[in-house]
């Protein structure tokens, strides 16, 4: 009988844990250099060195890792995404390492 009515207790503290999620910037809504470089800063810094790369790909890891965590500084600039290989690579990188850290 202690079981049954653990469990549901359980689930229901579970529940009550999850993240917050945010709905990231609509990837065609349009963003100036300085609002992005804004948001970048307010975002958490890359665990990694990123000093050796393209700034491209160092701001589409911090785009990529935000997204991947789901934080309110999440953005994927689908522009930016089909014109600038640097960029994307840099997003592709920081969402499948970040992403496998939040799970």
């Amino acid at each position: 009988m202690r079981r049954q009515c653990f469990l549901p207790l359980l689930l229901l503290a579970a529940g009550c844990a999850s993240r917050p999620v945010y709905e990231p910037v609509p990837p065609d809504k349009p963003e100036t250099q300085a609002q992005a470089e804004e948001r970048r800063t307010k975002a958490a810094r890359p665990t990694y060195n990123l000093a050796g790369y393209p700034p491209a790909v160092r701001e589409g890891y911090v785009d990529g890792c935000e997204s991947a965590k789901g934080t309110e500084f999440a953005r994927k600039d689908g522009k930016r995404m089909g014109a600038d290989k640097q960029y994307a690579m840099g997003w592709n990188d920081g969402f499948s390492i970040c992403g496998a850290k939040a799970k």
